[in-house]
């Protein structure tokens, strides 16, 4: 079964440290060409790891859409 959530980051406020990625436990987070986080929703289970490591607070949970 999906999960009904995905993090979501803030771009502009990603200061691309690793921590979200180094925190995912399903390897769903990479740092975009060294600028900021791009998470696959795919692989993202909503677990809301990456946004209690994130020191820039730029990630939320947000629900998915039911065709998701």
């Amino acid at each position: 079964m999906a999960s009904k959530r995905y993090a979501s980051p803030d771009r502009e406020r990603c200061v691309s440290c690793g921590a979200c990625v180094r925190e995912c436990p399903r390897t769903a987070i990479q740092i975009w060409r060294g600028c900021w986080a791009v998470i696959d929703r795919e692989l993202c289970v909503g677990c809301g790891r990456c946004a209690k490591a994130c020191p820039a607070d730029c990630i939320a949970l947000r629900e998915r859409e039911a065709t998701e």
